[in-house]
């Protein structure tokens, strides 16, 4: 098997298009359990951040980025993703790309959510398997992955310790731009960094 796969008839995302470079956009946040809302997509808070996040991600459109990375996980990743394929009915020209850490990545996972992300998968431009087989360290490696292929980094973040601090970490030690977004209003406003 293949690490990339790339449905067609999308352009490469690493092309060059009418002489400008491709500006890509990776998200790294937190699963539901630690949002403080947690599985509970019904929630207003939950209302409100998809609601901002989907907001914020059509501003990067409007600004000029037309790819989007997200690493296929519950939560965060699942959001960011539903949102770019939602605005790509408006923006054709964006493109999602699902880094895999690996193959097996859904299989423990509930019926509910392994058919939500089934879906993702089918949707995506681009699946890119970092891993075939699980290793202790595949979800670090589609971390570095995704940082190291994107201009920007949207962090869903609001100071927990864990997999998101640890790709912001990774971000700054390569100096790639941060853009903060609380899960829940008045943790944190949304802000970028360098």
């Amino acid at each position: 098997m293949d690490r990339i796969v790339r449905r067609f008839p999308q352009p490469d995302p690493y092309s060059f298009c009418g002489g400008s470079r491709v500006l890509s956009v990776a998200f790294t946040g937190y699963r539901p359990q630690k949002m403080p809302f947690g599985y509970d997509e019904r929630d207003p808070r939950c209302l409100d951040f998809k609601a901002r996040l989907e907001s914020f991600i059509e501003m990067l459109m409007m600004e000029g980025y037309t790819h989007f990375i997200v690493g296929g996980a519950l939560g965060t990743d699942m959001y960011a993703a539903e949102a770019v394929l939602r605005l790509r009915r408006r923006y054709p020209r964006v493109t999602l790309e699902v880094a895999v850490p690996f193959d097996a990545q859904a299989t423990r996972w509930p019926a509910a959510s392994q058919a939500r992300y089934y879906a993702m998968l089918e949707a995506a431009d681009v699946l890119t398997y970092v891993n075939h087989a699980y290793t202790p360290d595949c979800m670090l490696a589609r971390n570095h992955y995704m940082v190291t292929h994107s201009d920007l980094l949207v962090a869903v973040y609001d100071g927990q310790n864990g997999g998101t601090a640890a790709t912001i970490s990774m971000a700054r030690q390569l100096q790639k731009p941060i853009s903060v977004i609380p899960p829940v209003v008045g943790q944190n406003a949304m802000r970028r960094t360098a």
